[in-house]
């Protein structure tokens, strides 16, 4: 699901990014957004020697270069969800894996609504009538989403595969005719959908992009390398948003980005983390 760009072997993962306008934007294979700073502009991030081993790439740059310990990232607390919001400041919610469990989810105050992937079991439509039902219901100035790897309808060329093998995984989904999901990202009427494609909304360059992490085997880290170092290295955005990894729900930052993932769900499928929210200074020309 979700073709890799990359060579074989090489980890995504879905997520959205932000930063203000004005700083400049360019596209490149990485699936995050291709805003580079000027000093940045011709900065290549080559495949990692340790791509397909995200288990030993982190052993690796953490022991020579401490690159996931304090004082290179810190945990960061979200801010809580009745505290006042500074003048002048843009209000980001933050949310991703809720699989169709939207009503126990007490949603806070706040200006844009990130969704980021997961948003269904399976992608069929009616989960995804019946998400854009409960965005319809939420106030929010700006509700934005991408696709998981959990809405197989998204990922057409998936679908081909799907219905031609009659895959034993899926067999609800690979039941629908193509009609019923060729254009299942219409449905999706209460929000702006990015995929692989960015908006403009108070100021503030977004790309989104579904393409996931790869899990190979339990207890071992998933991720990927080249979108670690895109990020850090020359997008530097000023918001990472992502989930797919229930299990890494939380918010860290490097001085430069804040990375959230907002899973919901747990690893169990419960639906009890709470949405993650980030306040950002709204730019000056927005």
């Amino acid at each position: 699901m979700w073709r890799s760009r990359w060579d074989a072997g090489v980890l995504k993962a879905e997520a959205l990014a932000l930063l203000p306008c004005g700083l400049g934007m360019a596209f490149s294979q990485s699936h995050v957004m291709a805003a580079r700073r000027h000093q940045h502009s011709r900065l290549i991030i080559e495949v990692d020697e340790y791509s397909s081993n995200p288990t030993q790439a982190f052993t690796f740059y953490n022991i020579n270069q401490g690159r996931f310990q304090p004082p290179h990232v810190q945990m960061v607390d979200p801010v809580p969800h009745d505290a006042p919001k500074p003048p002048g400041y843009t209000r980001f919610v933050c949310v991703s894996d809720t699989h169709s469990r939207t009503d126990p989810i007490q949603m806070p105050y706040g200006d844009v609504l990130i969704h980021a992937g997961d948003f269904t079991e399976l992608g069929l439509p009616s989960e995804v009538k019946k998400f854009n039902e409960w965005l319809g219901s939420l106030p929010y100035e700006y509700k934005i989403v991408i696709a998981g790897n959990h809405e197989l309808t998204f990922d057409q060329e998936f679908m081909a595969d799907l219905i031609k093998q009659d895959f034993y995984y899926f067999p609800s989904v690979s039941k629908l005719k193509p009609e019923n999901y060729e254009n299942v990202q219409s449905l999706l009427t209460n929000c702006i959908y990015l995929q692989d494609s960015e908006v403009t909304v108070r100021g503030f360059r977004i790309y989104g992009s579904p393409f996931l992490d790869w899990v190979p085997k339990k207890m071992q880290r998933v991720g990927c390398v080249e979108l670690l170092n895109t990020v850090q290295r020359r997008v530097q955005p000023r918001l990472h948003v992502f989930g797919h990894i229930h299990e890494g729900y939380g918010v860290m930052a490097d001085g430069t980005t804040t990375y959230v993932n907002a899973s919901v769900c747990t690893v169990n499928y419960q639906p009890v983390n709470p949405p993650i929210v980030i306040d950002l200074p709204t730019p000056r020309n927005s």
